[in-house]
């Protein structure tokens, strides 16, 4: 087992295939292979998170989002942010979200709060 830290695209890369290679093999947890495939999953995830990292979703479009996933419509949106004009306005960005609005959409639609307090 030749591992070592991904500093490079091609150590990147090169890593991705011994990994593809070794999730088709399914090896067990604790053999040489599990061992290989666990640590460059970390090394690879490092990697990423360093060079391509996640920017926080837009809060607007993380409720426009849960609503296309839930299939909800605006008069199901009333009860989390207000009369119908309340949404709408919301959803355009002419209204800010108010915290009772965040404590509702995260305890009702389980919008992670940290994403709703974002800057709309």
């Amino acid at each position: 087992m030749d591992i070592h830290p991904i500093r490079t695209e091609v150590d990147y890369k090169t890593a991705l295939m011994t990994v593809s290679a070794l999730v088709d093999v399914d090896p067990a947890p604790g053999t040489p292979d599990g061992d290989q495939l666990e640590i460059l999953s970390i090394l690879i995830e490092r990697y990423e998170a360093e060079h391509f990292p996640l920017k926080a979703p837009n809060p607007i479009e993380a409720i426009k989002f849960r609503m296309e996933q839930a299939g909800l419509s605006i008069p199901d949106m009333q009860p989390y942010i207000g009369n119908s004009n309340r949404v709408y306005e919301v959803l355009n960005g002419r209204r800010a979200l108010s915290l009772a609005m965040i404590r509702r959409l995260h305890e009702g639609l389980h919008i992670p709060a940290d994403v709703l307090i974002g800057s709309a």
